[in-house]
């Protein structure tokens, strides 16, 4: 009779905890912005949305850097950009703004809602599609919008209005068009350039440390329409870079 070895405990699986520590912190200054504007602090709640994108584009190198990779953070990572970057921004553009169409009627107060919730069902239906895609796509570009770049389009927008007292109920026609058109480009086919491609070592030109000083200086004089005039710029180059790259891609062949 031969013996028999004895069975081992099995093992425990844990999490790396500083990358998730980090999207913890994001996924908390989502839900802040949520009670923020809940509590008519709407400046407050734009600023958590920024130190949630901020947060969101550490934790990915930090587990990189510490070699602490998982497909639990991962998961964990989208999720918390559902909440930071998809319902955090689309509740904050109700309660500050969209909210004020039911004073038109019934019908108008719908397409407020209806409008915040088509941005909060397309920022999920981007993030979705990036999980899907993520190792067949060109890592240089994004396919659409990303959630974190249309959250600071919107949250920009409500900081500088709420920044020069000027109230959501007087922009509220205009609101639910930004919310829909930066949706719907979120899960659009247009590419953006991801600045993934960029190392903090590569040498660059001279132009783009004086491009830098001429954001920088009036960014600390203005922060919030200098944030919304970057993003919306960027939110533009989508769609200006790939008819550009589509249109010449068809004279080259016309020649051909």
């Amino acid at each position: 009779m031969t013996d028999s070895k004895p069975l081992s405990p099995p093992r425990h699986r844990g999490i790396y905890l500083l990358p998730n520590l980090i999207t913890t912190g994001a996924m908390f200054a989502g839900f802040y912005a949520i009670v923020a504007s809940i509590g008519g602090e709407y400046s407050s709640a734009a600023v958590a949305v920024f130190v949630a994108a901020l947060l969101d584009g550490m934790d990915g190198r930090v587990a990189r850097l510490t070699n602490t990779q998982s497909e639990f953070g991962v998961q964990y990572d989208s999720l918390s950009d559902l909440i930071s970057f998809g319902l955090a921004p689309a509740l904050v553009m109700y309660t500050w703004s969209l909210s004020a169409l039911k004073d038109f009627g019934p019908t108008w107060g719908k397409i407020g809602w209806a409008a915040a919730f088509i941005y909060a069902a397309c920022a999920a239906l981007r993030l979705a599609r990036f999980n899907t895609q993520v190792g067949v796509v060109d890592k240089r570009y994004f396919q659409g919008l990303a959630s974190p770049a249309a959250a600071a389009v919107c949250m920009s927008f409500v900081w500088s209005m709420d920044k020069f007292n000027v109230l959501g109920a007087d922009v509220c026609f205009i609101t639910p068009v930004i919310a829909v058109v930066v949706g719907l480009l979120m899960v659009s086919r247009f590419r953006y350039y991801s600045f993934k491609s960029l190392s903090m070592g590569d040498r660059v030109p001279f132009l783009w440390v004086l491009i830098g000083v001429l954001v920088l200086v009036p960014f600390f004089i203005d922060p919030p329409r200098v944030l919304f005039a970057v993003f919306s710029l960027y939110l533009l180059s989508g769609p200006v870079m790939t008819l550009w790259g589509r249109a010449t891609h068809r004279r080259r062949r016309g020649a051909a």
